[in-house]
């Protein structure tokens, strides 16, 4: 999910990128470049072995190219809700060499009822990448939702962003970075784990870890029942 401000070293860079567009559509996220090896470890222990894995905001297409180059035996399906970064998407899966394993990007709004996933069997993950705080919290209840619908048994639902614990912020820095959030639009927010881990609950979902990861985010695993 694009567009955000930059309290939190996470948060993606909505700047144009350095290159000319017209020459190379690739945008270029700084955020991404620091967080992405360390979700790529996480991703390399909890994924399963084979399988499709979806993920839902791809934004740039920085992540999803570059876990593709990381994880080969899986295949990878990016969306977004704005076509307007297929191009991108697409241009960072051909620089990464990744477009035997990378899917074409669907457009999906997480919000809605039902995901226009097509003809995508046997989904084994859905991913989540700094999109539920910088989104209204219809977008969290329909990734929820949706997961737990298109997933296969023993599926994993992976998140990562900044989250309360407890109710409480984990630092300072994501304090000022939710109250920011909230003054550029009342719907987004950095949002209390332990209700995001209820509502999965309900879609079939149990919490299986939760990683400290750098600049004060979480990576979470959730795991849907068999």
């Amino acid at each position: 999910m694009t567009g955000a401000i930059m309290l939190n070293s996470e948060v993606m860079n909505t700047s144009p990128p350095d290159s000319d567009p017209d020459s190379d559509p690739r945008l270029d996220y700084p955020a991404t470049g620091r967080n992405r090896d360390a979700i790529l470890d996480v991703l390399a222990r909890v994924l399963p072995t084979a399988g499709t894995m979806l993920e839902i905001a791809s934004g740039s297409g920085q992540h999803v190219s570059y876990f593709a180059r990381h994880l080969p035996a899986l295949r990878w399906q990016p969306s977004d809700p704005n076509a307007g970064m297929f191009p991108s998407i697409q241009a960072w899966v051909n620089h990464e060499a990744v477009s035997k394993t990378v899917n074409p990007p669907l457009n999906i709004d997480a919000r809605a009822d039902i995901w226009p996933v097509g003809r995508i069997n046997d989904l084994n993950a859905v991913l989540s990448i700094n999109m539920i705080h910088i989104a209204p919290w219809e977008a969290c209840l329909g990734l929820l939702k949706n997961a737990g619908r298109i997933l296969k048994a023993d599926g994993v639902l992976y998140l990562y962003g900044p989250f309360k614990v407890g109710g409480q912020h984990t630092a300072p820095s994501n304090a000022a970075f939710d109250q920011s959030l909230q003054q550029q639009n009342a719907g987004w927010g950095v949002r209390n784990l332990d209700e995001v881990a209820e509502l999965a609950l309900n879609e079939g979902f149990q919490l299986a870890e939760s990683v400290r990861m750098p600049a004060n985010n979480l990576s979470v695993i959730f795991k849907r029942k068999a």
